[in-house]
């Protein structure tokens, strides 16, 4: 091998050998559109933390994406709720008292549950479906953590109490989260500078029913 082809195929060795030992800058997904959605919702929510953290990590900008992954999380929680109720509900087989609590929760968190389903008809797809559909979501949301804080209102023996809180509280944290956008939608539309107006007129009826409507 002569002199200059030795010379090329040592600065190609030296050029593929330093890009193998670069590592590749992580991109950083937290955009400054993205930091001013997050903090325009989180900003009327009471648990501001959680807001920010449930959020942080989501892959858009759009505040549509943004409420609708709050209640998806909520929904989520409720339903990990019902597993962890019917998961306890063995242990207390002797005690009247508890299983009677354990069962009411279980059916306050599947009225939470068709509740959610009528909250994601009115929610539809878009930022104009859930300002036309406003007062119905915000409705909805304010019922399925209704159905949470009563389940645990109806507990008066602590240790249950502390045990089931601690296995549905994060579902009743969550929808806490969604009633207080809900609450506070003309603030964050404003904050987001969204043109679109919220109906404050309850819609509810003009959603269509649910499957079990067209069956006997």
């Amino acid at each position: 091998m002569n002199t200059p082809i030795k010379l090329a195929f040592l600065i190609l060795c030296i050029a593929l050998t330093a890009t193998a030992f670069v590592v590749p800058t992580k991109r950083d997904a937290v955009t400054p559109d993205h930091e001013k959605a997050v903090a325009g919702i989180c900003s009327v929510v009471q648990d501001k933390s959680l807001c920010s953290i449930t959020l942080k990590t989501v892959p858009s900008n759009d505040p549509n994406v943004l409420v609708r992954h709050l209640a998806t999380g909520a929904e989520t929680s409720v339903k990990k709720g019902l597993k962890f109720l019917s998961g306890i509900k063995p242990k207390y087989k002797g005690n009247a008292f508890a299983t009677a609590c354990i069962t009411s929760c279980e059916k306050q968190l599947n009225n939470a549950l068709e509740d959610f389903s009528d909250f994601w008809k009115a929610a539809g797809k878009d930022i104009n479906s859930m300002a036309k559909n406003y007062f119905t979501c915000k409705k909805k949301m304010t019922s399925i953590f209704n159905y949470q804080s009563s389940c645990l209102d109806d507990i008066y023996d602590k240790p249950l109490l502390k045990e089931v809180q601690g296995g549905i509280g994060l579902g009743k944290r969550m929808s806490g989260e969604s009633v207080d956008v809900f609450a506070g939608m003309g603030k964050v539309f404003n904050t987001l500078n969204i043109k679109t107006k919220l109906n404050q007129k309850d819609t509810d009826s003009l959603l269509p029913p649910p499957l079990s409507f067209y069956y006997y």
